[in-house]
């Protein structure tokens, strides 16, 4: 279980490798996502909250990176948290997910991109449910979901 510590470490010493990497030109992202997916994944855009219906969605499935398909999340870890995206525990896999420090906005965050294709996924934070205390905060549109 990933716990905020390791996620500090992972931002300041580095992530785990990933099984593979896959990348394209913004040309060839541009060709496979929608206008907002790539606003989202590719130039690390927000969407609104409360803007997807995947933050009511409770069903078992798997969550995949959009960009990808490169599995990220598994619905068990996924919780309602109030905050308008969909919230997650904890990874599929430790090596599933990336870890930046991110100082844009005048904050300090930590910001969550997929560890295969680097899509900009959202950011952690540590208020999240016991055990692990983690809240992996994602934008919908960088997610599909998938039946288990």
């Amino acid at each position: 279980m990933i716990k905020w510590a390791d996620v500090i470490h992972f931002t300041n010493k580095g992530n785990p490798a990933p099984e593979k990497r896959v990348e394209k030109t913004e040309e060839e992202w541009k060709q496979i996502l929608t206008p907002e997916e790539f606003q989202v994944t590719r130039l690390k855009g927000t969407e609104r909250s409360f803007s997807s219906e995947m933050c009511s969605l409770f069903d078992p499935g798997i969550y995949d990176c959009k960009c990808c398909g490169t599995v990220l999340f598994d619905a068990r870890e996924k919780f309602e948290s109030g905050t308008g995206w969909p919230s997650f525990t904890q990874p599929i896999k430790e090596n599933a997910i990336a870890y930046h420090a991110d100082r844009s906005h005048g904050m300090v965050r930590v910001e969550v991109v997929c560890n295969v294709c680097d899509a900009h996924l959202g950011h952690i934070f540590p208020d999240g449910p016991p055990p692990s205390g983690l809240r992996y905060c994602i934008n919908a549109v960088s997610l599909s979901k998938s039946k288990e």
